[in-house]
């Protein structure tokens, strides 16, 4: 069969299929079948939840659920897998429990055992537009009036995760890949050349002035919004300075975890940590910090996997450069229209508790997003993470992260042969919960179970068949659900019309949202 033929096929079967858990047939997303047999047990659903709890054995037959956050787990080598399984099983698996049920840190029975909200000390979701004045800055005495803000559980161990993610990035890459990094800048300049680079030679090269040119704009439209917006942006110019100088440096180490693992550990958590510190209590500028640092350098890396893929299959370099450039104002453009056209057409959208249980209109990722702002950016990181704060203990975080790559690095050099030692990839292992919140497990259990059967076992036992079609099927997959999602959305998504019954009901794991300590009332949940 030809590939072709191949990706045509599937991409029919992806697209009817896509039908029933995208619209006639949703609880299929999630399948978390031991909530249906403990309905009454507030525990058991916690523990089996997979979209409000741990996961343990829900299931899906949803590809988007498959690969939403993660992408796809067909195009991941599985060594990385495998460490972003063993990561994700002492996080959820371990860690979480036991600092849950075994020593109840920082009150965390008071909350949901996996939630991206804020909580008073009192298990209720706390008010945040009580603590926000007319200038979109912190009110003290109303934050006073209210209390410190709590996270659950889960959300407080993230970030601590995140910590040492970044931490263990910079000594990873500065161990394993320092003298080659060192190497290859002294070749680059000593004219030794790959094939590729000699092949490449053929077209006409990217002239220097149109990088240069692009980011003299891209700065000046930049600085004059910091300037003479800055009643609604927040941000002093030294704040574009400095977001652009940790873009720059952060971008090298990792743009090579990407190459290595096809995982990319986010700058999004140290960004918004350190405008937090630097000025707190304003919210839109730590989003515009976090923006142009963690975005920066995101796009970049983007960017340079798109010009080795291209340098790989021989295309022009100036044409690429012209479709990243043309992409990039379209989809930005297209984008900002999209999402005011929904924000004023869409009721109650992103307030998911105020939406239908199998609402595709909750956005997890933007409600992550505006939690963080409050957290690093209104209250400030010294209210939560520092002294003023209950999570001073998840500082420790960013030495444990530091120093795991060198106990590695050590363990390696003792024991040469050893070769799956190099194998630990400690900013893939440390940070294979870094898509959660708004992932969840039910999503990692998926992504690590598909990527297990396609590139470890189908690569192993039926190699010809992977070489030639697993990346065909991962595309015709994407592919098939795209289209079938656009379609349900203007044909019955844009008038709001739905199919209710048992299968359209959510994943019916309502009690998995509610704390076990004595005492909290919260609406909806059984009081211990």
């Amino acid at each position: 069969m030809t590939r072709a033929k191949f990706f045509l096929i599937v991409l029919i079967c992806s697209f009817s299929w896509y039908l029933f858990p995208g619209y006639l047939f949703t609880t299929l997303t999630s399948i978390s079948w031991i909530c249906w047999i403990f309905s009454k047990s507030v525990t058991a659903q916690q523990i089996s939840s997979g979209l409000r709890g741990l996961g343990l054995g829900a299931l899906t037959l949803d590809w988007s659920a498959v690969a939403s956050f993660l992408f796809s787990p067909l195009i991941s080598p599985f060594f990385a897998i495998v460490n972003v399984f063993v990561g994700y099983v002492l996080i959820i698996y371990i860690a979480i429990p036991i600092a849950y049920w075994g020593l109840d840190l920082y009150n965390a029975s008071r909350f949901p055992i996996f939630s991206s909200h804020l909580f008073t000390s009192r298990g209720q979701k706390y008010n945040i537009t009580a603590i926000v004045n007319d200038k979109f800055e912190i009110d003290l005495a109303k934050y006073e009036e209210q209390g410190r803000i709590n996270l659950s559980m889960f959300f407080a161990l993230t970030y601590g995760f995140g910590f040492a993610t970044i931490a263990s990035t910079l000594t990873h890459v500065a161990l394993f890949y320092g003298r080659e990094i060192y190497d290859r800048y002294r070749a680059s300049y000593k004219g030794k050349e790959d094939i590729h680079t000699r092949l490449m030679k053929n077209y006409k090269d990217i002239p220097s002035w149109w990088f240069y040119i692009l980011l003299i704009a891209t700065f000046v439209v930049s600085l004059v919004l910091c300037i003479f917006l800055n009643d609604q942006v927040q941000m002093p110019w030294w704040g574009l300075l400095f977001a652009g100088a940790m873009a720059f440096v952060f971008t090298l180490p990792i743009s090579i975890i990407t190459a290595t693992t096809n995982q990319t550990p986010g700058l999004n958590i140290i960004t918004e940590y350190v405008m937090g510190l630097i000025y707190p209590g304003r919210p839109i500028a730590n989003v515009c910090f976090k923006t142009y640092g963690y975005m920066s350098m995101a796009q970049a890396v983007s960017f340079l996997n798109d010009f080795k893929l291209g340098h790989y299959m021989k295309i022009p370099p100036r044409s690429m450069f012209l479709v990243q450039f043309i992409g990039t104002v379209l989809a930005g453009t297209i984008n900002l229209a999209v999402a005011w056209w929904l924000l004023n057409s869409i009721e109650n959208i992103c307030q998911d508790d105020l939406l239908p249980a199998d609402s595709p209109w909750t956005c997890p990722g933007d409600r992550v997003f505006f939690d963080a702002s409050v957290i690093w950016g209104l209250v400030g990181p010294k209210r939560i993470f520092g002294s003023l704060g209950n999570y001073r203990a998840m500082n420790w975080f960013f030495v444990g992260g530091a120093l795991g790559p060198v106990i590695v690095w050590l363990l390696h050099k003792t024991f040469p042969k050893q070769s799956w030692i190099p194998l630990i990839n400690l900013p893939v292992l440390l940070g294979a919960t870094g898509m959660m919140p708004p992932a969840t497990p039910l999503n990692y259990n998926a992504w690590i179970i598909v990527g297990t059967i396609f590139n470890f076992f189908i690569f192993r036992y039926r190699k010809q068949w992977w070489q030639r079609y697993n990346y065909i099927l991962s595309a015709a997959l994407d592919a098939g659900v795209a289209f079938m999602a656009i379609l349900l959305y203007f044909s019955v998504g844009i008038e709001n019309r739905s199919v209710t019954w048992w299968g359209t009901d959510g994943e019916h794991c309502e009690l998995a949202t509610c704390p076990t300590a004595k005492g909290i009332m919260v609406e909806g949940c059984p009081v211990n």
